[in-house]
Protein backbone atom coordinates (compact mmCIF):
# COMPACT_ATOMS: atom_id res chain seq x y z
CA UNK A 1 0.00 0.00 0.00
CA UNK A 2 1.43 3.21 -0.89
CA UNK A 3 2.87 5.99 1.38
CA UNK A 4 0.16 8.59 1.09
CA UNK A 5 -2.65 6.11 1.96
CA UNK A 6 -0.44 4.87 5.04
CA UNK A 7 -0.90 8.65 6.14
CA UNK A 8 -4.67 8.68 5.48
CA UNK A 9 -4.22 5.49 7.73
CA UNK A 10 -2.60 7.28 10.39
CA UNK A 11 -4.99 10.25 10.65
CA UNK A 12 -8.25 7.76 10.49
CA UNK A 13 -6.36 6.09 13.68
CA UNK A 14 -6.08 9.40 15.29
CA UNK A 15 -10.02 9.94 15.17
CA UNK A 16 -11.14 6.28 15.82
CA UNK A 17 -8.27 4.56 18.14
CA UNK A 18 -5.84 2.25 17.27
CA UNK A 19 -7.77 -0.75 19.20
CA UNK A 20 -9.35 -1.60 15.85
CA UNK A 21 -9.19 -5.70 15.42
CA UNK A 22 -10.67 -7.92 17.64
CA UNK A 23 -11.54 -12.10 17.80
CA UNK A 24 -13.24 -13.81 20.27
CA UNK A 25 -14.81 -17.25 19.71
CA UNK A 26 -14.22 -17.89 15.78
CA UNK A 27 -15.92 -14.30 15.07
CA UNK A 28 -14.12 -11.52 13.62
CA UNK A 29 -14.95 -8.09 14.60
CA UNK A 30 -13.38 -4.84 13.15
CA UNK A 31 -14.31 -1.57 15.03
CA UNK A 32 -13.82 0.69 11.95
CA UNK A 33 -16.96 -1.14 10.84
CA UNK A 34 -19.39 0.15 12.77
CA UNK A 35 -21.55 3.08 11.46
CA UNK A 36 -20.44 5.62 13.91
CA UNK A 37 -16.88 4.89 13.29
CA UNK A 38 -17.70 5.02 9.30
CA UNK A 39 -19.44 8.17 9.63
CA UNK A 40 -16.68 9.97 11.77
CA UNK A 41 -13.77 9.06 9.19
CA UNK A 42 -15.38 9.89 6.19
CA UNK A 43 -16.20 13.59 8.18
CA UNK A 44 -12.55 13.74 9.44
CA UNK A 45 -11.25 13.22 5.67
CA UNK A 46 -13.17 15.75 3.84
CA UNK A 47 -12.67 18.09 6.60
CA UNK A 48 -8.33 17.56 7.54
CA UNK A 49 -7.05 15.34 4.84
CA UNK A 50 -8.99 17.08 1.55
CA UNK A 51 -10.09 20.59 2.49
CA UNK A 52 -7.58 21.55 4.69
CA UNK A 53 -4.86 20.60 2.94
CA UNK A 54 -5.99 21.61 -0.35
CA UNK A 55 -6.74 25.15 0.99
CA UNK A 56 -3.27 26.13 1.24
CA UNK A 57 -0.85 27.54 -1.17
CA UNK A 58 1.16 25.03 -3.33
CA UNK A 59 4.85 25.39 -2.86
CA UNK A 60 7.54 22.74 -2.02
CA UNK A 61 6.88 22.88 1.65
CA UNK A 62 3.09 22.22 0.91
CA UNK A 63 3.48 19.43 -1.50
CA UNK A 64 3.07 16.57 0.82
CA UNK A 65 0.06 17.86 2.59
CA UNK A 66 -1.33 18.53 -1.04
CA UNK A 67 -0.08 14.80 -1.82
CA UNK A 68 -2.26 13.75 0.77
CA UNK A 69 -5.20 15.64 0.00
CA UNK A 70 -5.04 14.02 -2.99
CA UNK A 71 -4.85 10.50 -2.54
CA UNK A 72 -7.78 10.92 -0.28
CA UNK A 73 -9.95 12.55 -3.14
CA UNK A 74 -8.94 9.68 -4.56
CA UNK A 75 -9.74 7.41 -2.10
CA UNK A 76 -12.80 8.09 -1.45
CA UNK A 77 -13.74 9.26 -5.18
CA UNK A 78 -14.89 12.53 -3.53
CA UNK A 79 -15.12 15.89 -6.01
CA UNK A 80 -16.63 18.82 -4.88
CA UNK A 81 -16.80 22.71 -6.22
CA UNK A 82 -14.24 23.35 -3.79
CA UNK A 83 -12.53 20.62 -5.04
CA UNK A 84 -12.49 21.23 -8.62
CA UNK A 85 -11.35 24.56 -8.50
CA UNK A 86 -8.05 24.03 -6.64
CA UNK A 87 -7.11 20.86 -8.94
CA UNK A 88 -7.49 24.15 -11.76
CA UNK A 89 -5.43 26.04 -9.34
CA UNK A 90 -2.89 23.18 -9.01
CA UNK A 91 -2.89 22.21 -12.44
CA UNK A 92 -1.43 25.83 -13.33
CA UNK A 93 1.75 25.25 -11.30
CA UNK A 94 2.11 21.50 -11.49
CA UNK A 95 5.18 22.50 -13.71
CA UNK A 96 6.91 24.13 -11.20
CA UNK A 97 6.35 21.23 -8.90
CA UNK A 98 8.45 17.74 -8.27
CA UNK A 99 7.99 14.62 -10.19
CA UNK A 100 6.38 13.05 -7.27
CA UNK A 101 3.39 15.63 -7.26
CA UNK A 102 3.04 15.74 -10.90
CA UNK A 103 2.71 12.20 -10.86
CA UNK A 104 0.42 12.17 -8.11
CA UNK A 105 -1.87 15.03 -9.44
CA UNK A 106 -1.91 13.31 -12.51
CA UNK A 107 -2.93 10.69 -11.28
CA UNK A 108 -5.93 11.72 -9.45
CA UNK A 109 -7.21 13.34 -12.43
CA UNK A 110 -7.14 10.35 -13.97
CA UNK A 111 -9.24 8.67 -11.49
CA UNK A 112 -11.63 11.52 -11.48
CA UNK A 113 -11.40 13.54 -14.09
CA UNK A 114 -11.37 11.41 -17.37
CA UNK A 115 -12.03 14.43 -19.82
CA UNK A 116 -12.12 17.87 -18.22
CA UNK A 117 -8.46 18.39 -18.74
CA UNK A 118 -7.56 16.83 -22.11
CA UNK A 119 -6.02 20.49 -23.12
CA UNK A 120 -4.28 20.41 -20.27
CA UNK A 121 -2.49 16.86 -20.17
CA UNK A 122 -1.82 17.16 -23.68
CA UNK A 123 0.39 20.25 -22.86
CA UNK A 124 2.18 18.55 -20.12
CA UNK A 125 2.29 15.57 -22.57
CA UNK A 126 4.15 17.25 -25.52
CA UNK A 127 6.80 18.75 -23.15
CA UNK A 128 7.39 15.73 -20.77
CA UNK A 129 10.73 14.99 -19.59
CA UNK A 130 9.95 12.38 -17.51
CA UNK A 131 8.88 9.00 -19.09
CA UNK A 132 6.16 7.98 -16.02
CA UNK A 133 4.46 11.60 -16.39
CA UNK A 134 4.72 10.77 -19.89
CA UNK A 135 2.79 7.37 -19.34
CA UNK A 136 0.44 8.65 -17.78
CA UNK A 137 -0.55 11.77 -20.02
CA UNK A 138 -0.42 9.30 -22.83
CA UNK A 139 -2.73 7.06 -21.05
CA UNK A 140 -5.08 9.50 -20.24
CA UNK A 141 -5.23 10.77 -23.41
CA UNK A 142 -5.39 7.47 -25.34
CA UNK A 143 -8.51 6.63 -22.91
CA UNK A 144 -9.93 10.34 -24.04
CA UNK A 145 -9.30 8.82 -27.56
CA UNK A 146 -7.12 12.30 -28.10
CA UNK A 147 -4.41 10.55 -29.69
CA UNK A 148 -3.41 7.81 -31.33
CA UNK A 149 -0.22 4.69 -30.89
CA UNK A 150 2.07 6.20 -32.90
CA UNK A 151 2.15 10.03 -31.54
CA UNK A 152 2.28 7.86 -28.13
CA UNK A 153 6.05 6.33 -29.84
CA UNK A 154 6.58 9.39 -31.51
CA UNK A 155 6.71 10.65 -27.99
CA UNK A 156 9.11 7.69 -26.23
CA UNK A 157 11.42 8.01 -29.48
CA UNK A 158 11.96 11.28 -28.72
CA UNK A 159 12.16 11.33 -24.77
CA UNK A 160 14.60 8.50 -25.44
CA UNK A 161 15.50 6.98 -28.37
CA UNK A 162 16.97 3.85 -26.93
CA UNK A 163 13.45 3.23 -24.27
CA UNK A 164 13.20 -0.19 -26.09
CA UNK A 165 16.30 -1.21 -24.11
CA UNK A 166 16.66 0.99 -20.93
CA UNK A 167 13.45 2.41 -19.97
CA UNK A 168 10.37 -0.03 -19.19
CA UNK A 169 7.83 2.03 -18.64
CA UNK A 170 7.89 3.66 -22.24
CA UNK A 171 8.26 0.06 -23.44
CA UNK A 172 5.34 -0.98 -21.62
CA UNK A 173 3.33 2.49 -22.89
CA UNK A 174 3.92 1.30 -26.19
CA UNK A 175 3.38 -2.08 -26.43
CA UNK A 176 0.42 -2.11 -24.75
CA UNK A 177 -1.40 -0.60 -27.02
CA UNK A 178 -0.46 -2.87 -29.81
CA UNK A 179 -2.99 -5.34 -30.25
CA UNK A 180 -1.81 -9.01 -29.59
CA UNK A 181 -4.73 -11.51 -30.11
CA UNK A 182 -4.77 -14.72 -29.04
CA UNK A 183 -3.67 -17.17 -31.76
CA UNK A 184 -6.14 -19.87 -30.44
CA UNK A 185 -7.55 -19.17 -26.94
CA UNK A 186 -9.82 -22.49 -26.79
CA UNK A 187 -6.44 -23.95 -26.87
CA UNK A 188 -4.54 -21.54 -24.59
CA UNK A 189 -7.44 -22.08 -21.85
CA UNK A 190 -7.06 -26.00 -22.10
CA UNK A 191 -3.43 -25.79 -21.74
CA UNK A 192 -2.97 -23.34 -18.83
CA UNK A 193 -5.30 -25.74 -17.64
CA UNK A 194 -3.79 -29.18 -18.11
CA UNK A 195 -2.34 -30.95 -15.21
CA UNK A 196 1.07 -31.21 -16.80
CA UNK A 197 1.20 -26.87 -16.09
CA UNK A 198 3.52 -26.27 -13.09
CA UNK A 199 2.81 -29.64 -12.49
CA UNK A 200 3.12 -30.35 -8.12
CA UNK A 201 2.15 -26.95 -7.51
CA UNK A 202 -1.32 -25.23 -5.81
CA UNK A 203 -2.27 -22.93 -8.54
CA UNK A 204 -4.95 -20.58 -7.63
CA UNK A 205 -6.19 -18.99 -10.98
CA UNK A 206 -7.83 -15.64 -11.10
CA UNK A 207 -9.98 -14.48 -14.45
CA UNK A 208 -11.12 -10.98 -15.16
CA UNK A 209 -12.86 -9.10 -17.80
CA UNK A 210 -10.37 -6.28 -20.01
CA UNK A 211 -12.72 -3.86 -18.43
CA UNK A 212 -11.36 -3.83 -14.48
CA UNK A 213 -15.04 -2.18 -13.58
CA UNK A 214 -16.64 -5.99 -13.67
CA UNK A 215 -15.83 -8.64 -11.29
CA UNK A 216 -13.63 -11.83 -11.70
CA UNK A 217 -13.53 -15.44 -10.20
CA UNK A 218 -10.90 -16.92 -8.53
CA UNK A 219 -11.10 -21.08 -8.72
CA UNK A 220 -8.02 -23.16 -6.88
CA UNK A 221 -5.87 -26.14 -8.10
CA UNK A 222 -4.35 -28.78 -6.01
CA UNK A 223 -1.15 -29.77 -6.55
CA UNK A 224 -2.15 -32.88 -8.34
CA UNK A 225 -3.82 -31.12 -10.81
CA UNK A 226 -7.27 -31.29 -9.13
CA UNK A 227 -10.00 -28.10 -8.54
CA UNK A 228 -11.23 -27.65 -5.28
CA UNK A 229 -14.58 -28.69 -4.74
CA UNK A 230 -17.55 -27.77 -2.44
CA UNK A 231 -20.07 -30.60 -1.13
CA UNK A 232 -22.39 -30.49 -3.63
CA UNK A 233 -18.92 -31.61 -5.99
CA UNK A 234 -19.04 -28.00 -8.05
CA UNK A 235 -15.96 -26.08 -8.60
CA UNK A 236 -15.60 -23.71 -5.52
CA UNK A 237 -15.94 -20.13 -7.85
CA UNK A 238 -14.90 -17.05 -5.34
CA UNK A 239 -15.68 -13.52 -6.80
CA UNK A 240 -12.80 -11.22 -7.02
CA UNK A 241 -12.13 -7.32 -7.85
CA UNK A 242 -8.62 -6.52 -9.56
CA UNK A 243 -9.39 -2.61 -10.32
CA UNK A 244 -7.38 -0.21 -8.59
CA UNK A 245 -8.21 3.25 -7.40
CA UNK A 246 -6.38 5.03 -10.42
CA UNK A 247 -7.80 2.36 -12.92
CA UNK A 248 -4.52 2.57 -14.69
CA UNK A 249 -3.00 0.66 -16.38
CA UNK A 250 -0.22 -2.38 -14.64
CA UNK A 251 2.85 -1.20 -15.14
CA UNK A 252 2.10 2.53 -13.54
CA UNK A 253 2.33 2.55 -9.60
CA UNK A 254 -0.86 2.01 -7.81
CA UNK A 255 -2.13 0.55 -11.61
CA UNK A 256 -4.71 -2.43 -11.46
CA UNK A 257 -3.36 -5.80 -10.87
CA UNK A 258 -1.01 -7.12 -13.98
CA UNK A 259 -1.65 -10.55 -15.39
CA UNK A 260 0.22 -12.70 -15.50
CA UNK A 261 1.97 -15.59 -13.00
CA UNK A 262 2.83 -14.39 -9.44
CA UNK A 263 4.73 -16.39 -6.66
CA UNK A 264 1.99 -17.51 -3.68
CA UNK A 265 4.31 -17.39 -0.50
CA UNK A 266 1.82 -18.35 2.28
CA UNK A 267 -0.54 -15.61 4.49
CA UNK A 268 -0.72 -13.09 6.55
CA UNK A 269 -2.75 -10.76 8.59
CA UNK A 270 -2.53 -7.27 7.59
CA UNK A 271 -2.39 -4.40 10.00
CA UNK A 272 -3.60 -1.75 7.40
CA UNK A 273 -7.05 -0.44 8.61
CA UNK A 274 -8.59 -0.60 5.15
CA UNK A 275 -7.77 -4.44 4.12
CA UNK A 276 -8.61 -5.68 7.97
CA UNK A 277 -8.35 -8.43 9.81
CA UNK A 278 -9.02 -11.64 7.54
CA UNK A 279 -5.62 -13.51 6.65
CA UNK A 280 -4.61 -12.47 3.07
CA UNK A 281 -2.15 -14.34 0.78
CA UNK A 282 1.06 -13.08 -0.14
CA UNK A 283 2.32 -12.71 -3.47
CA UNK A 284 5.15 -12.01 -5.32
CA UNK A 285 6.53 -10.81 -8.88
CA UNK A 286 9.73 -11.66 -10.63
CA UNK A 287 12.40 -8.99 -9.24
CA UNK A 288 10.46 -8.75 -6.49
CA UNK A 289 11.93 -12.20 -5.52
CA UNK A 290 15.15 -13.76 -7.29
CA UNK A 291 15.04 -16.02 -9.55
CA UNK A 292 15.71 -19.38 -7.50
CA UNK A 293 12.80 -17.92 -5.15
CA UNK A 294 10.30 -17.17 -7.98
CA UNK A 295 11.01 -20.65 -9.38
CA UNK A 296 11.78 -22.57 -6.61
CA UNK A 297 14.66 -24.43 -7.90
CA UNK A 298 16.85 -24.72 -4.63
CA UNK A 299 19.97 -25.46 -6.51
CA UNK A 300 19.55 -22.13 -9.55
CA UNK A 301 22.42 -19.87 -8.65
CA UNK A 302 20.39 -16.17 -8.19
CA UNK A 303 21.10 -14.51 -11.44
CA UNK A 304 19.91 -11.73 -13.37
CA UNK A 305 15.80 -12.10 -14.57
CA UNK A 306 15.44 -12.14 -17.96
CA UNK A 307 12.20 -12.61 -19.97
CA UNK A 308 13.67 -16.42 -20.91
CA UNK A 309 13.50 -17.66 -17.54
CA UNK A 310 9.73 -16.82 -16.73
CA UNK A 311 8.95 -17.57 -20.42
CA UNK A 312 9.76 -21.21 -19.78
CA UNK A 313 6.78 -21.53 -16.83
CA UNK A 314 4.52 -21.30 -19.72
CA UNK A 315 2.64 -23.27 -22.07
CA UNK A 316 4.01 -23.46 -25.55
CA UNK A 317 0.54 -22.18 -27.01
CA UNK A 318 0.79 -18.94 -24.57
CA UNK A 319 4.70 -18.42 -24.92
CA UNK A 320 4.19 -15.43 -27.36
CA UNK A 321 1.06 -13.40 -25.73
CA UNK A 322 2.76 -10.58 -24.75
CA UNK A 323 -0.35 -9.70 -21.86
CA UNK A 324 0.58 -13.02 -19.57
CA UNK A 325 4.24 -11.33 -19.05
CA UNK A 326 2.73 -8.18 -17.22
CA UNK A 327 3.82 -8.97 -14.18
CA UNK A 328 7.31 -9.90 -15.26
CA UNK A 329 7.54 -6.28 -16.49
CA UNK A 330 5.50 -5.35 -13.56
CA UNK A 331 8.25 -6.04 -11.56
CA UNK A 332 10.19 -4.81 -13.52
CA UNK A 333 9.56 -1.18 -13.24
CA UNK A 334 9.23 -1.69 -9.46
CA UNK A 335 5.95 -2.71 -8.58
CA UNK A 336 5.51 -4.65 -5.37
CA UNK A 337 3.00 -5.60 -2.54
CA UNK A 338 0.58 -6.77 -4.58
CA UNK A 339 -1.28 -8.97 -2.95
CA UNK A 340 -4.45 -11.15 -2.36
CA UNK A 341 -6.80 -9.29 0.49
CA UNK A 342 -10.27 -8.84 1.91
CA UNK A 343 -11.38 -5.37 2.57
CA UNK A 344 -12.48 -3.16 5.43
CA UNK A 345 -13.11 -0.11 3.48
CA UNK A 346 -16.67 1.46 3.39
CA UNK A 347 -18.56 0.60 -0.03
CA UNK A 348 -20.65 3.36 0.26
CA UNK A 349 -17.47 5.50 -1.35
CA UNK A 350 -18.21 3.95 -4.62
CA UNK A 351 -22.27 3.54 -4.47
CA UNK A 352 -22.30 5.08 -7.86
CA UNK A 353 -20.04 3.19 -9.09
CA UNK A 354 -21.00 -0.20 -11.44
CA UNK A 355 -18.49 -2.16 -9.28
CA UNK A 356 -20.35 -1.21 -5.71
CA UNK A 357 -19.89 -3.46 -3.31
CA UNK A 358 -16.46 -4.10 -4.39
CA UNK A 359 -14.10 -1.73 -3.33
CA UNK A 360 -10.68 -1.07 -5.38
CA UNK A 361 -7.55 -0.81 -4.37
CA UNK A 362 -4.11 0.06 -4.53
CA UNK A 363 -3.53 -2.71 -7.28
CA UNK A 364 -3.91 -5.83 -5.33
CA UNK A 365 -6.77 -8.22 -6.07
CA UNK A 366 -9.93 -8.22 -3.14
CA UNK A 367 -12.53 -10.03 -2.40
CA UNK A 368 -15.56 -8.85 -0.71
CA UNK A 369 -16.13 -8.62 2.89
CA UNK A 370 -19.24 -6.95 4.67
CA UNK A 371 -18.79 -5.73 8.81
CA UNK A 372 -21.90 -5.11 10.83
CA UNK A 373 -22.61 -1.33 11.34
CA UNK A 374 -23.90 -2.05 14.45
CA UNK A 375 -21.32 -3.70 16.10
CA UNK A 376 -18.56 -4.30 13.51
CA UNK A 377 -18.64 -8.02 13.52
CA UNK A 378 -17.86 -9.79 10.05
CA UNK A 379 -20.95 -11.07 8.71
CA UNK A 380 -19.40 -11.58 4.99
CA UNK A 381 -16.29 -12.88 3.86
CA UNK A 382 -15.40 -13.95 -0.05
CA UNK A 383 -11.98 -13.82 1.55
CA UNK A 384 -12.08 -16.22 4.03
CA UNK A 385 -13.56 -18.23 1.99
CA UNK A 386 -10.34 -18.07 -0.61
CA UNK A 387 -8.31 -18.31 2.34
CA UNK A 388 -10.28 -22.07 3.70
CA UNK A 389 -10.20 -23.18 0.21
CA UNK A 390 -6.49 -22.41 -0.26
CA UNK A 391 -5.52 -24.37 3.40
CA UNK A 392 -7.90 -27.05 1.96
CA UNK A 393 -5.74 -27.77 -1.29
CA UNK A 394 -2.97 -28.49 1.05
CA UNK A 395 -0.21 -25.86 0.53
CA UNK A 396 -0.25 -21.73 0.87
CA UNK A 397 2.47 -21.93 -1.78
CA UNK A 398 2.63 -22.42 -5.20
CA UNK A 399 1.49 -20.08 -8.02
CA UNK A 400 -1.52 -17.46 -8.68
CA UNK A 401 -2.14 -16.72 -11.79
CA UNK A 402 -4.14 -13.32 -13.21
CA UNK A 403 -5.39 -13.72 -16.79
CA UNK A 404 -8.03 -11.68 -18.61
CA UNK A 405 -10.58 -14.03 -20.99
CA UNK A 406 -12.48 -11.18 -22.81
CA UNK A 407 -14.01 -7.60 -22.78
CA UNK A 408 -17.91 -8.28 -21.81
CA UNK A 409 -19.76 -5.59 -19.99
CA UNK A 410 -20.73 -8.40 -17.08
CA UNK A 411 -18.88 -10.17 -14.35
CA UNK A 412 -16.79 -13.65 -15.04
CA UNK A 413 -19.02 -16.84 -14.20
CA UNK A 414 -17.67 -20.42 -13.94
CA UNK A 415 -19.90 -21.18 -17.01
CA UNK A 416 -17.75 -19.51 -19.13
CA UNK A 417 -14.58 -21.92 -18.09
CA UNK A 418 -16.46 -24.80 -17.31
CA UNK A 419 -15.98 -26.05 -21.12
CA UNK A 420 -12.06 -25.35 -20.91
CA UNK A 421 -11.71 -27.60 -17.47
CA UNK A 422 -12.10 -30.88 -19.06
CA UNK A 423 -8.04 -32.26 -19.90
Amino acid sequence: MAIKIRIIITLFLLVTGANLFAQNDNAVYFKWGTKPNRDKFYQNIIAHAINKNLTLALTDSTEDKWETGLSSMELIQYRSPFTDKRIGYACKLMDKESIDFQTTLLQTIYSLYPKEYTRKIKDVFLHATDSKILAICAEYLYRAKAIKPEEIKTAALKLNPNYKYVDVTLKMLVESKENVPAKNWDKMLRDIFNKKFLRGNTIVYSFQRKNRDYTGITIIRDGKGNFMLDNNKKIIAIPQFARSLSNLPFYLSNGNTPQGIFRMQGTDVSQSSFIGPTPNIQLAMPFELSVRNFLNVPYIKDSVWNEAQYKKLLPPSWQDYFPIYQTFYAGKTGRTEIIAHGTAMDPKYYKTKIYYPYTPTEGCLCTKEIWSEDDGKRVVSDQQTLINTLKASGSENGYYIVIEIDDQKKPVTIEELLPYLKN
